[in-house]
Parts: C-alpha cells; structure tokens; sequence
C-alpha cells in the first residue's frame, strides 16, 4: 500500500504556520521476536496539532511583545459529527469508563445526557457548567473536546437495539486484559491542550454523571505539549520511534469512508476501540538499533521505511537484500499492519496517547509506562479486528509490548443545539 506523502511545507518563520491538515498512521513497529497483536497496531502516533491556526506559535515579534496564548481557543460543539474525532489530538485527554447504576431506566438515561450535553456545550466554549463551583476554572477552554461513547449495556437499557459489532474484541493471544481496564457502559473522551481545563471538565462532567454512573476506570494521557513542535510534525511514541504518518486526512473523502458509519442508527457516527498498551522500556533499552529498526521496518530517525525516502515514501516490500531477505522482514510491525503478505488492507484512523504511572511498589522498573490506543473506524469488524488478528500471530514488537485494558464503544453522531447527544439513536 502506498504511504500518503506530506504536502505542507514547514515555514521557516516560527510564527507563520501551514493551514490545516493532520495525518497519522495504522503503521509502526517493533522489533524482536514474538508476535504482536493490535495491541501493537496500536502504536500509531497522530501527527499533533494540526490546524492550529497561523499565529499559533507566535511568541510576539520582539522583546516585551505579549505572548501569544491559546487558552481562549474552542472548537465547536454542536455539530454533524462529534468533535474529538477528527479534530487535531490535543495535548492532554482523561478517558473514562462508567457502568450505570442499577436503579436508572431509559429516562434516567436520557437525562443523564441531557446534562452531560448541556455541560459539555457549556465547557467547550469557555463557560462554566450550569453547577459549576469554580466557574474561573472554566474559562480557557484551551480546545476542550467532549466525545461520548456508548457501549453495549447502555442501549439495552434504553431499549434500543445493540449493533453486532458493538460487543469485547475477539481474545488475542497476546492479550493480558484486566477487567477493570475494559468495557463499560458509557465513555468520555474528554481532552484539551491544557491539563487543568481537562481536570475540572472531567470534575463537572463526572459530578452530572454520579448520580447516573459509577466510575469504572479512568486513563490519564498526554502528547507534546503545544508550541513544542511544529503543528505537521509527527510525534514520537515513548520507544522514540516516529508513530503516525500515514492516516487518512480529516476533512477527505477518504477519511469520511474509513470513519463515519454512513447508515442506520449511527450515521455520522463511528465505532472507537480502546486499548490500553504497557510498553517495556526496560527491555526495549536493551535492543540495539538495528534489531528495533528491523522490528518496526522503519529507520528510527527519520521514520523512513528501510526501502528508502522519507517518512513518507512509499515502501517497497518487494525489496530483498544482497543475501536475498526481505529489507523489511516478515515480522516488522509495517508489514504486517499493512497485511502486504496477505494480500489484505485495512485502515483505521489512529489518535493515541501517552501514559507513565509509577511502577508496582517492589518492582525494580523505573516506570510503568505506555500507550492509550484510541482508534475510530466505520467498520470494527472488517478494519480493526483483521489487523489486530495479523499482529497477533506475528509482529516482533509483541516482544515489548503487552495489551492490558480493551474496550469497544459506539460513538453517535453530533447534535443540534436543543439536542442531546445519542438523541437519534436513542429516540
């Protein structure tokens, strides 16, 4: 499959930027020996902050010139699809899972989310939540996005019909998944450029919620901070490796057929998976270059397939050395999320975080550290669990990789102003 090429050119003027744009990719890679499951697919960086717009990193023209600030920045919230998904990631998310209580019926469900929506309309643009007790807290909204996701529990409640797709990902062997890092019956992305708007709106919306839901988990994760790199650049995982440069674009047709679902009840909707990934980076610093460049298949500076170019050429996996094995082996993590060997392809559009936790008490890690995979796809079945099963049987990077959390939800369309969100799936 051919890699889609980069076509905004860094300005070399640090206060004018490209206009908007953000790729990421279903590729990355690993190396060692074992097999990697999607738990590996997941390690797809986003390309960061796209779309910023042209003063974004302007830091003033001269001494004594105000900074420019990014607080005040809100992306919108009513709308035919739900922010969060192709807007370009921010720099900070909290996602949390919730189970309903055992008491709340369909209307207790639908005036649960007529108050998430209210307050989610509310925080995003800048404003306190109806309730709000520190209302000075809401007031940068620092490109604050609310997505919500139901799972399966939630519609069964509401009487209404569950997807087949919507339901726990096949078990994988490389799987370690533990319980209370899976599932739930309510999702909510909630993720902006500033940790402090993420902590007080994921405060309001749980306090909304509480009465509703019980928290099941919660999933702390952050990318570069913004005015680190350049808006186009593609970000680094915490193996180092370049992770993102080959998803779909938002705003193509392209995009709209690998993520929007485009009928039934879920139209201008989409499916998302959750997966939470431990990285071992005490392993991982004890592979040389060369073995974790052959295990993604890519060069570790530049994210160049082995094949040549830069991050954005296309790979030629057709390519033998001089002793007649392949320049990507079998096992690197860009061949088989492509499913070259297979004669398949799949995408899915990738927009991952980071997480670093302490380590278990005794443990001798520096760190417990790794990845949230958030992927959003149309089609669950037929894009993200074949190319989950492909790292599974055979991707190198399982060998410092494991799945510990999964988790499935059906993300609804946007809403009008005066609705609520799930409102035309739900009614």
């Amino acid at each position: 499959m051919s890699r889609p090429r980069q076509t905004d050119q860094p300005h070399q003027d640090p206060a004018r930027r490209p206009g908007p744009g953000r790729r990421q990719l279903l590729v990355a890679g690993a190396a060692g020996a074992g097999a990697l499951g999607v738990g590996g697919a997941a390690f797809g960086l986003d390309r960061a902050l796209r779309g910023a717009g042209p003063d974004s990193f302007s830091t003033g023209s001269g001494p004594g010139d105000e900074p420019f600030l990014h607080g005040s920045e809100a992306v919108p919230f009513y709308g035919e699809h739900q922010a969060g998904v192709e807007t370009p990631a921010q720099a900070s998310a909290t996602v949390v899972g919730l189970d309903l209580r055992e008491h709340v019926d369909r209307e207790g469900i639908i005036r649960m989310l007529r108050l998430l929506t209210d307050d989610a309309a509310r925080l995003t643009q800048g404003r306190p939540a109806l309730a709000d007790t520190e209302p000075e807290l809401a007031q940068q909204p620092a490109r604050l996005t609310v997505t919500a996701g139901f799972g399966p529990g939630l519609l069964e409640r509401a009487g209404v019909e569950v997807p087949q797709w919507l339901a726990p990902l096949p078990p994988f062997e490389i799987d370690q998944l533990r319980p209370e890092l899976g599932e739930g019956d309510l999702m909510l992305q909630i993720a902006a450029d500033d940790p402090l708007t993420v902590s007080h709106a994921a405060r309001m919306l749980l306090k909304d919620a509480r009465a509703f839901t019980a928290v099941r988990w919660v999933q702390n994760g952050f990318r570069r901070a913004l005015g680190t790199q350049r808006p186009e650049t593609t970000q680094r995982n915490l193996f180092g490796q370049l992770d993102g440069s080959a998803n779909a674009v938002p705003g193509s047709a392209h995009f709209d057929k690998v993520v929007w679902i485009d009928e039934g009840p879920f139209a201008g909707g989409t499916s998302m998976v959750i997966r939470r990934i431990r990285m071992d980076l005490d392993g991982w610093d004890e592979v040389d270059r060369l073995a974790r460049e052959n295990s993604t298949g890519t060069r570790l500076d530049t994210g160049a397939p082995l094949t040549g170019g830069d991050e954005f050429a296309d790979a030629d996996f057709s390519a033998v050395s001089a002793h007649g094995f392949p320049v990507i082996p079998e096992f690197a993590h860009m061949r088989r999320a492509h499913g070259i060997d297979e004669g398949e392809h799949q995408e899915i559009f990738r927009r991952a975080y980071h997480y670093d936790v302490p380590p278990p008490e005794g443990s001798e890690s520096v760190s417990e550290a790794g990845q949230i995979f958030i992927s959003f796809q149309a089609d669950v079945k037929g894009q993200f669990v074949p190319i989950q099963q492909r790292l599974s049987d055979l991707d190198l990077l399982n060998q410092w990789t494991t799945p510990i959390g999964s988790a499935v939800f059906a993300v609804p369309p946007g809403c009008a102003e005066g609705e609520y969100l799930g409102q035309s799936v739900l009614e």
